[in-house]
């Protein structure tokens, strides 16, 4: 995440301290935590430490499409029943309205545009998806959150030659994810808490309490909140539940008069209906950042793993997509295109949860879509430090029972299969030609096995 002049790194750690609570990591999650505890008992000692500076991670390199969990109501609804569907739904819109509440009480430009999002078809195949969502809305009595769209409505949306029928999400916005890290930071700080970065956790001694340990001085806590991401399946606790993939994503040099071409002239964010999403969005310099969660797999817990950073067929894989769906923008240069790992859990939802007999409490499993949910992670997690029974722990992101993964080196090799087999199925698809026969049984798989990973 490239900072600003004027807005340094805050220092290290130089010294032993204690707290409260210690939050390790820097990104939205830890950001929104921290927040989430000062707000709810102000007398609290927090301490956060950063490895890098906030938002290095995950956090400052994600699309910045802001939306809940309307869009994901079919597959959450199949997996978890009706009820719960709606429940997830329910507490992604307050997270939405909480990050809209906080975007307008800043001062400085986060770059918020809430037009919503629009899901498009780019393909026959993509069009049952289209229609399965918009009926599965309102089979669950919720027809308002995922309106569906003709050819005509989405080409007035996007005039983009690909793009067929749609759906459209008024729950949905835009955002720059480095200046919103900025913003939490600040926020937090005035709040109170006490913020060290380039301060990398060395080691966790759990106990009572905990002591975490740092190059240049350690940490006591009663409580600890790991926010560390894809560095968390490397938990004997945790690994077994999810896996890393990696999401790939460009930005183009500024593209004005190719975009009033498109006539994409709202900032409504875009998606396709593909398992392995393309998604799209317009920044108020009038580049266009165009996305795709199809990157390489890593072997267990190699989160460090080249293939996850700079993969090049991932990399040809979001210029393709410009190309494909935008092909009015297919002679604007790419400013830069990078990857990173994500954690995928295998329900494809995020789970916050106390490690069994401690006090060590983590959020793992956004699976490429953490924006919003970040939020209710820092209020789930902060019902779990202060052993509250409230809205938040009680929502299935606590207390749902999840399936796990196989183990290594099945996980790996069945993974890149899987994988492999569902590109060549959308990359078919898009082509409007059925794939192969292999092909098409290893897209199977996930949910012969009941996971909602690879589940088309």
């Amino acid at each position: 995440m490239a900072r600003r002049r004027g807005d340094p790194s805050l220092p290290p750690l130089a010294t032993d301290i204690s707290a409260d609570v210690v939050i390790v990591g820097g990104g939205f999650t830890g950001l929104w935590t921290a927040i989430a505890l000062r707000q709810r008992k102000p007398d609290l000692k927090i301490v956060l430490i950063e490895a890098q500076v906030c938002g290095a991670g995950a956090s400052g390199k994600n699309g910045g499409l802001v939306s809940g969990y309307w869009g994901s109501l079919p597959g959450i609804a199949k997996g978890l029943g009706a009820n719960a569907a709606l429940e997830i739904a329910r507490a992604g819109a307050k997270a939405q309205d909480a990050l809209r509440a906080f975007v307008q009480n800043t001062e400085v430009d986060l770059w918020w545009r809430e037009a919503g999002l629009v899901m498009v078809s780019a393909s026959p195949a993509q069009d049952l998806s289209i229609q399965h969502a918009a009926q599965e809305a309102a089979r669950l009595g919720v027809p308002h959150t995922a309106q569906q769209l003709t050819p005509q409505q989405v080409q007035s949306i996007c005039g983009a030659s690909p793009f067929r029928g749609g759906i459209y999400y008024p729950e949905g916005a835009t955002v720059h994810p480095g200046r919103l890290v900025r913003a939490l930071r600040a926020h937090a700080n005035r709040l109170g808490v006490a913020i060290f970065e380039n301060t990398p956790m060395t080691a966790l001694e759990r106990g009572t309490p905990n002591r975490i340990v740092t190059p240049s001085g350690a940490i006591v806590a009663r409580d600890v909140v790991l926010a560390t991401n894809v560095e968390l399946i490397k938990l004997r606790e945790v690994a077994p539940y999810v896996t890393l993939f990696s999401s790939y994503a460009g930005m183009t040099e500024p593209a004005e008069e190719p975009l009033r071409s498109t006539r994409w002239l709202g900032d409504q964010g875009l998606t396709d209906a593909r398992m392995f999403v393309h998604y799209f969005r317009k920044t108020p310099d009038h580049r266009v950042l165009m996305g795709s969660g199809s990157g390489p797999i890593a072997f267990g817990a190699q989160t460090t793993s080249p293939l996850l950073f700079r993969d090049q067929a991932s990399a040809g894989r979001v210029l393709a997509g410009v190309r494909r769906l935008l092909p009015e923008l297919a002679r604007v240069r790419m400013a830069g295109i990078w990857g990173g790992p994500i954690d995928v859990a295998t329900d494809r939802l995020p789970y916050f949860a106390t490690i069994p007999r401690t006090r060590v409490h983590y959020a793992a499993g956004y699976s490429g879509h953490g924006v919003n949910p970040t939020y209710i992670g820092g209020q789930c997690l902060a019902s779990l430090v202060l052993d509250e029974k409230d809205y938040w722990a009680q929502l299935p992101f606590c207390t749902r029972q999840r399936p796990t993964f196989p183990p290594e080196p099945l996980r790996f090799i069945g993974g890149r299969a899987i994988r492999w087999g569902i590109l060549a199925c959308e990359d078919a698809e898009d082509m409007e030609r059925k794939a192969g026969l292999c092909a098409r049984a290893l897209a199977t798989l996930p949910e012969l096995f009941g996971l909602r990973v690879g589940t088309r």
